[in-house]
């Protein structure tokens, strides 16, 4: 295999996936806002005495979702969630509004992020930037609980 001067890959490492351990975790939220799950995700990890594999996360929600994102300088966070504020406004004039003027904006914040995200895991950690983490955004202005499932599939220690 040649590959060019601007790449460089290593070599492939092999493992059988014999072990599938789920956890659900569940979540209180404050109203609108990123909740760090990235601590809670490496206890799961732990727990779960994974080696190499991966990691799935799910949210059972509409009106929030995952990301993975930057833990390093909070502005960054705050500048996202005016992104998220900016492309679905709560005064767009929306139809579906059953539950409060935040609610189909949660709806189209949530289409626009991620309801799942897949992570891979080596030596037990997620394998996951230096400044990233995993966050849970909450979409609606009031306090919600949220359940996010988490499966690893992969080789244990």
């Amino acid at each position: 295999m040649t590959l060019s001067k601007s790449m460089i890959r290593s070599a492939p490492s092999l493992v059988t996936a014999t072990t599938i351990v789920t956890s659900q975790l569940a979540v209180q939220t404050r109203g609108t806002g990123f909740v760090d799950l990235t601590a809670e995700i490496e206890k799961f990890l732990g727990e779960a005495k994974a080696k190499e594999g991966a990691l799935t996360l799910f949210i059972r929600h509409t009106s929030a979702s995952l990301t993975i994102q930057e833990n390093a300088d909070p502005s960054v966070l705050a500048d996202l969630q005016t992104a998220l504020s900016q492309l679905a406004p709560e005064d767009a004039g929306w139809t579906h509004d059953a539950e409060g003027p935040d609610d189909m904006p949660g709806h189209v914040k949530t289409m626009l992020t991620s309801v799942s995200l897949q992570i891979p895991v080596v030596n037990g950690e997620m394998v996951l930037g230096t400044w990233q983490a995993v966050y849970l955004i909450e979409h609606r202005s009031r306090a919600h609980r949220r359940e996010v499932v988490l499966q690893f599939v992969g080789a244990t220690k």
